[in-house]
This record gives C-alpha cells, sequence and structure tokens, in this order.
C-alpha cells in the first residue's frame, strides 16, 4: 500500500544542507579571527591589587584604558605570576572611569592610550544563536506542512491506503466457499468498468455495499479480490482509523477521504470493522455528543447528503451488525447488505483446495473427506488448519503432507494438544473411561443423536476425555427429538458415574456438561417455543447490553408468574433427560462395561471399533508401527471428528480444588 500524499522527497535534506553551509560560513571566520588575534604573547589576568603594586613601584611601562573599566597594559620589567614570566597584563579598575585613576598613571609617566571596547563576533554571535534555531525550526516545520510530511500537523488528513500497482493482487480465483457474495460484488466491479450498460436503462450506481458474516468467513479476503479484479483506484482504511484523542478528527478524516474518492472517480473505498464508528446514536448511559458520533453523522452526509458522490462507491465489513445505526444501512447508502456466511461442505471443500494448491500432498490425502470432517469451520479455520498440518509434517521431517498430519492437525486445532505430562490416578483414569462411556452409549441408543465418530480419555485442553459425533451432511436447523437426544447424551457422563460408582462417589467432573444442558434447556422452553406448558412463546425478549442503548427505560419484563413456569419447565426437561440417560445405561449395562475398558486399554475409540463393541465383538489387536518407519507410515488415530458444537461432549474437568 502506498499513501495517497506523499511526502515531497528530499525536502528535509534540501533545508538541512542550506542550514550547514551558513552555519559553516558563520563559524569559519570567527574561528579565523580568534586564532589571529591570539597570535601574539597572551596577555595575563591580574588582579587590582598587583596592579595597585606595579603601578607603585613605577614597573608599568604603558596601557590602554578600554571603556572606562579595563586596563591592558605592558610591564617595564617581567613579573612571575602564577609560576610564569609575564609582560602583558588585564585587568579590571576597582572605579570605572576613575579621574584619580587617569592622574596616578600621569605621575608615574605612563603612556596611557583610550579604546572604545571591542564587540566580539564569538559574543554576538552566542547572543543570536537562539533565534537562529528558533528560526531555522520554523522554517523547517513550515515547510513540512507545505510538503504534508509532518502528521502531527495533519490529524485531518485521511489515513487510506491507496493500492499500488506492485502490490500483490488478491483475485476471485483466491476466494472459495462464498459464491453468492462474489456474483454481487462482481456486478459492483462491472458497474464501474461499464457503468454506461446500466444507466441506459434507467439504473443508477449503487452507493455501498456492507459485507455481514462472522469472524473468519472471509470479508476482508473479499474486498482485497475486489481490489485486484477491478482496476479502479481502491482506498482501504480501517474504521478504527478515524477516532483519535482530538476532537473533530474523525470527522475531518472522513470528509478528506471522499475528497480524494471524487478525486480519482470512478474508484471504491473500503472501511473495515465499521462497527467502530457506525455504532446506534444516542448508546450507552452517557452524553451522546462524542467524537464517534460527530465522525458517523459525518459518514452519513458524506454518502448520501445534498452533494452527490457519483463514481465513489463504499465497501464495508462487519461482525455485528445489530449495533450498526439504522441511518447508516438504509437503502441509497448501504443498497446491498451481502452476508458472508460460514461455508457448507462444497465451500469447505473449496478453500481447502485454494490453501492447499502450492503445496506437496500425499497421494492418500482426500480433501473431500477432509472437508466432511470440519464442519462449522470458517475460511480462517481452515487455513489455520492446513497451515498446522504443514508445520506438524516439517517436524516430522516428511517431504510431503500426509493426510495423518490433516487429522492430527485437526485434532489439534479443535480440541487442543494433547497434555502428554498429565498424570492420572488408576482410579480416576477408571472414573475417566466410564465418564465417556456413558456419553458413547447414549449416542449411540438413543434415537436423534448424530452418529459417535470417536471417544477418547486423552486430556486435550482443560477436559479430561472427549466423545464427540459428527453430522452425516450440513445442517440448518434442528429437530425436537435432536435436541432432547443431545440432552439426554449431556447427562450420560454424570449417570454413568452415579451408577457404578454410587452417588456419594460422583465428581465435579460433568460441570460443562451441566453447564451445556441447562442452556440448551432454557432455549429449549423459552426461546424456541418447545415447550408444552408455556407454548410457543417468546420469554426473555429485551435482554440486551446496556452499552446499546435501546429501550432502556421501556424494558418489558416478565411476570413472576411466567418466570417461575419457565423454570419449572427447564427443570422438567433436564430432569427427563436424566431420567432417560440413566435408563439407556441400565438397559445398555453390557455394552457401558465393554466402551468403558476398551478406553482402559486403548485410550481412544474410532468409529470401527464402537461399530465392533456394539455387536460385541473382539477388537483387532493394536499393532504399534515400529519406531524405524516415518512418522508419514503411522496409522492414523481415529476417524475424521466434528468441530467443537453442541454434538461435541467434554469429559471430566479437574476438579476446582
Amino acid at each position: 500500500m502506498a499513501s495517497t500524499s506523499p511526502q515531497k522527497p528530499g525536502g528535509f535534506g534540501r533545508f538541512s544542507k542550506t542550514l550547514s553551509f551558513w552555519l559553516i560560513a558563520i563559524l569559519v571566520p570567527v574561528v579565523f579571527i580568534q586564532m589571529v588575534n591570539k597570535g601574539g604573547e597572551q596577555a595575563t589576568e591580574i588582579d587590582y591589587s598587583l596592579y595597585d603594586q606595579q603601578l607603585t613601584a613605577d614597573n608599568i611601562l604603558r596601557v590602554t584604558i578600554i571603556g572606562g573599566k579595563e586596563i591592558s597594559g605592558e610591564f617595564k620589567n617581567r613579573v612571575l605570576i602564577k609560576g610564569r614570566d609575564t609582560k602583558q597584563f588585564n585587568t579590571k579598575l576597582a572605579v570605572a572611569n576613575s579621574e584619580a585613576e587617569v592622574q596616578r598613571l600621569r605621575d608615574k609617566q605612563v603612556a596611557i592610550k583610550a579604546e572604545d571596547p571591542a564587540v566580539s563576533i564569538a559574543s554576538v554571535l552566542i547572543s543570536i544563536l537562539p533565534w537562529i534555531i528558533i528560526f531555522g525550526i520554523w522554517i523547517f516545520l513550515f515547510r513540512q506542512m507545505q510538503a504534508g510530511g509532518n502528521k502531527a500537523f495533519s490529524f485531518g488528513k485521511s489515513k487510506a491506503k491507496l493500492l499500488s500497482g506492485d502490490t500483490p493482487k488478491v483475485t476471485f480465483a483466491d476466494v472459495a466457499g462464498a459464491d453468492e457474495a462474489k456474483v454481487e460484488l462482481r456486478e459492483i466491479i462491472e458497474f464501474l468498468k461499464d457503468p454506461a450498460k446500466f444507466t441506459k436503462l434507467g439504473g443508477r450506481l449503487p452507493k455501498g455495499a456492507l459485507l455481514v458474516g462472522p469472524p473468519g468467513t472471509g470479508k476482508t479476503l473479499l474486498a482485497k479480490a475486489v481490489a485486484g479484479e477491478a482496476a479502479r483506484p481502491f482506498f482501504s482504511m480501517s474504521g478504527s482509523d478515524f477516532v483519535e484523542m482530538f476532537v473533530g478528527v474523525g470527522a475531518s478524516r472522513v470528509r478528506d477521504l471522499f475528497e480524494q474518492g471524487k478525486a480519482n472517480a470512478p474508484c471504491i473505498i473500503f472501511i473495515d470493522e465499521i462497527d467502530a464508528v457506525g455504532r446506534h446514536r444516542g448508546a450507552g448511559l452517557g452524553g451522546g455528543h462524542d467524537e464517534r458520533e460527530q465522525t458517523l453523522n459525518q459518514l452519513l452526509v458524506e454518502m448520501d447528503g445534498f452533494e452527490s458522490n457519483e463514481g465513489v462507491i463504499l465497501i464495508a465489513a462487519t461482525n455485528r451488525p445489530d449495533v450498526l445505526d439504522p441511518a447508516l444501512l438504509r437503502p441509497g447508502r448501504f443498497d446491498r447488505q451481502i452476508v458472508v456466511d460460514s461455508p457448507d461442505l462444497r465451500g469447505r471443500e473449496g478453500i481447502l483446495k485454494v490453501h492447499v494448491r502450492n503445496k506437496p500432498l500425499s497421494d492418500d490425502v482426500d480433501i473431500h473427506r477432509l472437508a466432511r470432517g470440519t464442519p462449522g469451520m470458517a475460511g480462517a479455520d481452515l487455513a489455520n488448519l492446513v497451515n498446522e498440518a504443514a508445520l506438524l509434517a516439517a517436524r516430522r521431517n516428511h517431504e510431503k503432507i500426509f493426510m495423518v498430519d490433516f487429522e492430527d492437525a485437526k485434532d489439534r486445532v479443535m480440541l487442543g494438544a494433547e497434555r502428554k505430562s498429565l498424570v492420572m490416578r488408576e482410579e480416576e483414569r477408571r472414573l475417566t473411561a466410564f465418564h465417556e462411556a456413558g456419553h458413547a452409549v447414549c449416542a449411540i441408543r438413543v434415537k436423534g443423536n448424530d452418529p459417535l465418530h470417536k471417544v477418547t480419555i486423552v486430556p486435550r485442553g482443560r477436559a479430561l476425555g472427549l466423545a464427540f459425533t459428527l453430522p452425516e451432511d450440513d445442517r440448518v436447523s434442528t429437530t425436537r427429538e435432536q435436541l432432547e437426544a443431545r440432552l439426554v447424551m449431556a447427562y450420560g457422563g454424570r449417570c454413568a458415574e452415579e451408577m457404578i460408582f454410587g452417588r456419594d462417589h460422583v465428581t465435579t467432573g460433568a460441570s460443562s456438561d451441566i453447564q451445556f444442558a441447562t442452556g440448551l434447556a432454557r432455549r429449549y422452553v423459552s426461546q424456541w417455543g418447545l415447550s408444552d406448558a408455556i407454548g410457543p412463546i417468546l420469554v426473555g425478549d429485551n435482554e440486551q447490553e446496556v452499552f446499546l442503548g435501546r429501550e432502556l427505560t421501556s424494558r418489558r419484563t416478565v411476570s413472576e408468574r411466567t418466570a417461575q413456569q419457565v423454570d419449572d419447565e427447564v427443570a422438567r426437561v433436564i430432569n427427563e433427560a436424566y431420567n432417560r440417560a440413566m435408563d439407556t445405561l441400565t438397559t445398555h449395562r453390557d455394552l457401558l462395561d465393554r466402551i468403558a475398558n476398551a478406553l482402559l486399554e486403548r485410550e481412544t475409540l474410532s468409529r470401527e471399533d464402537i461399530a465392533l463393541l456394539e455387536k460385541n465383538e473382539p477388537l483387532p489387536p493394536r499393532q504399534d508401527p515400529p519406531t524405524a518407519l516415518p512418522a508419514a507410515d503411522k496409522p492414523a488415530v481415529g476417524a475424521p471428528e466434528a468441530r467443537r458444537v453442541p454434538p461435541l461432549m467434554g469429559g471430566p474437568e479437574p476438579s476446582p480444588a
């Protein structure tokens, strides 16, 4: 990126050379004169008493009275002063312009000469040197202000960066998983390239497009692709660049940004994270007259105010559209809101292909399988997964990236690194195994749960074990049966602990399961209208953050009766799920024991292992690969697993104590 107001090259250099020339021209003569003056014998400074003593002894040959205050003279005979024979002397008179002193010299027949005090060039230079420095600094600042290079005097200038020709270009070929957004943005690019094609039918150029979506879905990447495809001036700026500690700077920068845009029209202006300046006006508990609101008001006027901005298209990105001011979102300012959501299976596959195209891959890498095993992942997550796989392969000294590297990297990204240094007692390890086996049995035997893909008692992150499922395909909605099955699976771990070890030995390890189940049950009752007692009614409508400043004084409240009904329904739903989990584990106690014992032996069970245990068939012997084999030849542990979505059930967490 290159600045739109570049500093004039060489301005400071030319000024410094000029200043150096004049300083040398002044100092060299001064030094030369001082050296010439010091060519003869140097006079010695004496006090007045010694002068008076030598005058009384008639040892002074001649004197020169300078300004009536000083005497410079010569002794008739040399005088030893401070270990040196002295002929010339200087002293100050005790009384300036004293007639008595002159008469004494006459009485001793001393040759008298009078002079005015000489003006020293050095003293003059020292006296005016501060003024020369101040004047030089003033000229330097003035020149820099004219050149636009001194940012200390250009707070109101826009910090927007203009895309230069030597900047590496990102095109739509580098963007995958957002096909609808690319179609919308391609149309804007066509507007810029051939506006007559659309205006001949009465259409007008769109004023702006707002990219909306969760973090990591590629909003900024799409804007970079627009810059690479448009072949028009492209200004980029962050929303936080408008905010400064000085009042009025944000509004001034908005004006300067659009002035630059008009000068380069038709062009595109991109503002990333626009919610930094576009928040709802009047928000919060304090006053509304602040710097951010002034910046927003100026932005509203520039986008669609009294003066037209033909040919200037504003593209903005945010992941918080709910906090933006309604005046900013209306047609005429942001004509289009382009949703950039998390990619589906086909989109994830395309994103993975984009990120692996410049990396050496082994023949066993299955991109489609990898995409199926990463539901819910955004583009940034997939890019991080590919990068982690490449780093892992490099640490293993592989010359290519193998599928096992991708699988291990996926485990690391989703679940965290294995805590191999954690030492567990055999009792805690057995409890963890039955806890995860309880989750697994409920996931298998309760209709509505997604297929179980991996169960492990290897500690990862904060959990001591994990049991998680993977949906067969991308899901956009969830049925009542599936929600109730998730609740049963959530309580499978706690029920298994109580069944095997007794109520007195139940641990705090199920805290995350209880937290997940309670939140799910409350939404089940109060938001999704699935409770028969409450009915399809939304409870707790205005539970918003205070800083949004919306309806602070007119917040609707829930009556005590309704709140009590909601609490009773939440407790009923949770108790039913708990009892159902206990009944399931009691009915399939033999499967619970088989899975728990297999976990104690192998620590990790894959989908195939679970299928064999369901049929009560023995597991094949586990053969560890020889240590001499490279890591790439080691078999992958487990099957593709899900991202940390609601079906994932964590194992016991370490005790708070």
